[in-house]
C-alpha cells in the first residue's frame, strides 16, 4: 500500500484494458470506478472481470465501485450552432424534437408538473441559466434565458429549486444494479441521493439479492446536505460529488460543505470520497495546475478516505501518469503532516457495540502513545476497520479476515490494508501467525510494538472485546 488516503479512478475508453489497468494499480490505484452512465452491460461485465483477474494474478485487493446514473435530467439532441442570448425564451417539451434555440426535448416526463414559475433551470453544469416563466402542467415549459451561451446536445439539467418527483432508482438503474450485483462488485454508488429513505431503498434491494455490496451515497443535491446526518446513519460511505453539487448550491458554499461532510463522516465512521475536477487539466496535459495540486492536498488534509478521478482516467490521454502524480501529492502530504479528525469522537455507552467501539478508540490512542507500528484487527464484517480508521491513528491499520468478501471492500478505507487469515486455532497461535504475515510483508520488523485487537474466545468470531500490546520477536 503506497498511501493511507486511497485513489479511486474511473474506467473508460482510455483505460478499460488489462495492461493499462495493471499499470494504474501499480501506480497507486485502490478502487476502479465503473460508470454506468456510459457504456453497455457487456463492456462493464468485461472490465469488472478484468479487475478480478488482476487481483487473482497479483494477489492484490482492488475494489470496484459500480456507479449508478440515477435520475439524471437531460435535454435531447440539438442542431449545431444554437446560441441562446439573454432574454430569449426556450420551450422544453416532451416531444422528441431536434432542438433549436427556441424549442428542445426534455427527458423528464414530470417536468411540466413539478416546476413552478420563478424557479431556475441550469443547463450544461450551470453554463446556461434560465428562469421558468410558464408551464402548462402537462408537456410544455417556457423559460427565459438569464445567462446565455451555446446550447449543446444531451447536456445535463439541474433544478436547484424544484422538488423532483422522480424515483431515486430509475428502471435503467435497476437493470444496472442487477449486473453489478451479479458481478459481485464491492461498492454501489447511489447518485442524486435526496434523503436517507433513498439509501434504505437501495440497501433493501441489495439485501434481497443476498449481496454483501456496500453503498456509497453521492452528496450532490441541497436536500442531501440538509439530511446529511440521517443519510450517514444508514449509508456505508459518502461521496462529495462536487460537479452537480456545485451547480445545485452556490459554488462558494462547496468548500465548507466538503469540510462539513468529511468531519461528519469521521464522526459516523463512514469512508468519504472527494470527487470531480481534481486533476482535470491532466485530461490533455502531463502537468496539473498548482490549484489542482492544492485541491488534492487539501482534500487529504481535510481527512478524506479517498480522492477520485473521473474524465482524467476515463477519456484522458494520461490515465497512468495522473495516478502517479496524485499518489506523489498524497505521499508528500502524509509524510509531512499527521491527518487527524477535527472533532474527537469518544464512544458513548448507548449502543450494542460500545465495547468494540471503545477498544477501537483506545487502540488508536495507545498506538499513537507507544509509537506502535501497526494495529492488527481480526474482523469478519470489517466493522473494526471502519472504526479504527475513523480515528486516523498515525500507525498502519491491518485487517485480517477469513471473510474474502471484505478483503477488497476495505481498500476504500483510509489507511487500511487487508490479508486473508482463517485458522483461528488459539489466540496465541493466531497472533503468532499474524505477526509472521505482517513481518513477511515488511510492515513490521523485530523490536516493533503492535496493537492486537480481537474477540475472545477467538474461535467464536464474536464482537471485539480484547486489546493486547506486544513486541515483534
Amino acid at each position: 500500500m503506497k498511501n493511507k488516503a486511497k485513489i479511486v479512478a474511473t474506467l473508460g475508453p482510455s483505460s478499460a484494458n488489462k495492461e493499462t489497468m495493471k499499470a494504474m494499480a501499480a501506480a497507486g490505484l485502490n478502487v476502479f470506478r465503473v460508470n454506468f452512465s456510459h457504456g453497455d452491460h457487456d463492456t462493464h461485465r468485461k472490465t469488472i472481470r478484468i479487475v478480478k483477474e488482476i487481483n487473482e494474478e497479483f494477489n492484490t485487493n482492488l475494489a470496484v465501485l459500480a456507479d449508478l446514473q440515477g435520475p439524471k435530467l437531460r435535454i435531447g439532441d440539438v442542431e449545431e450552432n444554437q446560441i441562446l442570448d439573454k432574454g430569449d425564451i426556450l420551450e422544453f417539451t416532451k416531444e422528441p424534437v431536434l432542438g433549436t434555440k427556441t424549442r428542445v426535448h426534455m427527458n423528464y416526463e414530470q417536468f411540466a408538473n413539478d416546476v413552478k414559475i420563478g424557479e431556475r433551470v441550469l443547463l450544461d453544469d450551470g453554463k446556461l441559466i434560465l428562469t421558468i416563466t410558464e408551464t402548462n402542467g402537462v408537456d410544455s415549459v417556457k423559460a427565459e434565458v438569464v445567462q446565455g451561451g451555446m446550447l449543446k446536445s444531451k447536456k445535463g439539467v439541474n433544478l436547484p429549486n424544484t422538488q423532483i418527483s422522480l424515483p431515486c432508482l430509475t428502471p435503467k438503474d435497476l437493470a444496472d444494479l442487477e449486473v453489478a450485483l451479479e458481478e459481485n462488485v464491492e461498492w454501489i454508488g447511489l447518485s442524486f441521493v435526496r434523503n436517507s429513505a433513498d439509501v434504505e431503498e437501495l440497501k433493501d434491494l441489495i439485501q434481497k439479492k443476498h449481496s454483501p455490496a456496500k453503498v456509497v451515497s453521492k452528496i450532490e443535491k441541497p436536500e442531501a446536505v440538509l439530511d446529511i446526518e440521517n443519510i450517514l446513519k444508514v449509508t456505508d460511505a459518502a461521496m462529495v460529488a462536487r460537479g452537480d453539487l456545485g451547480v445545485e448550491v452556490p459554488m462558494q458554499s462547496v468548500p465548507l460543505i466538503q469540510k462539513m461532510i468529511v468531519e461528519k463522516c469521521h464522526l459516523y465512521a463512514k469512508p468519504v470520497i472527494i470527487a470531480t475536477q481534481m486533476m482535470e487539466t491532466m485530461i490533455d496535459s502531463m502537468t496539473p495546475t498548482r490549484a489542482e495540486v492544492n485541491d488534492v492536498a487539501n482534500s487529504v488534509l481535510d481527512g478524506a478516505d479517498a480522492v477520485m478521478l473521473s474524465g482524467e482516467t476515463s477519456v484522458g490521454k494520461f490515465p497512468v501518469e495522473v495516478i502517479e502524480t496524485m499518489s506523489k501529492i498524497i505521499s508528500h502530504i502524509e509524510a509531512t503532516v499527521d491527518v487527524k479528525p477535527k472533532t474527537e469522537h469518544v464512544p458513548v455507552n448507548s449502543n450494542d457495540r460500545y465495547v468494540t467501539d471503545s477498544i477501537c478508540y483506545n487502540a488508536s490512542k495507545i498506538a499513537d502513545q507507544t509509537d506502535a507500528k501497526a494495529i492488527l484487527s481480526m474482523t469478519h464484517s470489517g466493522y473494526t476497520a471502519f472504526k479504527i480508521a475513523s480515528h486516523r491513528p498515525t500507525t498502519s491499520i491491518v485487517a485480517l479476515t477469513g471473510n474474502k468478501t471484505i478483503l477488497n471492500m476495505v481498500s476504500l478505507i483510509w489507511g487500511v490494508q487487508a490479508f486473508y487469515y482463517n485458522k483461528m486455532e488459539s489466540t496465541d497461535q493466531t497472533f503468532a501467525d499474524i505477526e509472521k504475515i505482517i513481518r513477511n510483508h515488511g510492515i513490521v520488523e523485530s523490536g516493533d510494538l503492535v496493537i492486537n485487537i480481537a474477540s475472545m474466545p477467538i474461535q467464536e468470531k464474536g464482537t471485539t472485546n480484547m486489546l493486547k500490546v506486544s513486541e515483534i520477536k
